[in-house]
């Protein structure tokens, strides 16, 4: 059995939509994309040494695996980039297109059993990045079990939010935090044992 991590990066106000760019996720009329894009000299290397030096698997939504697949088969050689290369990439999709990122695999039909499926098997940590849609999924099925969360010293307004209405009220004690020169501040957050069962 191994955990499934949830990774993110959250605006004060808690939206987690388009961090990078403005064009990552317009959907619903979101004008706000990029936001965190000041931030990353100085946190992008935190989040590599923090929570990607180690082995991974990922588990993606359709359009986060779509951002990164553009991405990393192409850049510039790096550690990160060939972890995330090497990664097994686990992709919730209903689409038939094939996916062309090495190692990737789709993810189809009863999605919870899916993940808990792949939760059961031993392997690695699974990842997720990104993925608003997929990480609401995960938090009214009760398969998350760690949150490592990035807060930006940045309020954008109405967005795609990390903690969605549906969620089950949970437990995560905190187990560690870090605040950046930057203002960043990092968290991580696992459930609380005896609510595992």
């Amino acid at each position: 059995m191994r955990d499934l991590a949830v990774l993110s990066f959250v605006t004060l106000d808690g939206v987690m939509q388009s961090p990078s760019m403005p064009e990552e996720d317009p959907s619903g009329g979101f004008n706000q994309g990029g936001w965190a894009a000041t931030y990353w000299d100085e946190t992008m290397p935190h989040v590599a040494s923090i929570a990607m030096s180690d082995p991974y698997d990922i588990l993606f939504g359709r359009t986060t695996y779509d951002i990164f697949a553009d991405h990393w088969p192409n850049a510039p050689r790096s550690d990160l980039g060939d972890r995330l290369n090497a990664a097994q990439k686990y992709v919730v999709t209903s689409r038939n297109s094939q996916l062309a990122w090495e190692n990737s695999h789709t993810l189809t039909g009863d999605i919870p059993n899916a993940i808990a499926n792949l939760k059961a098997k031993e392997g690695p940590l699974l990842q997720v990045h990104g993925s608003a849609a997929l990480i609401q999924t995960l938090q009214v099925h009760d398969l998350i079990d760690e949150f490592r969360i990035w807060t930006f010293p940045v309020v954008v307004g109405p967005g795609k939010r990390l903690f969605g209405d549906n969620i089950i009220p949970r437990h995560y004690p905190l187990v560690a935090s870090e605040t950046l020169d930057n203002g960043v501040t990092h968290h991580i957050l696992r459930l609380a044992a005896f609510l595992k069962r």
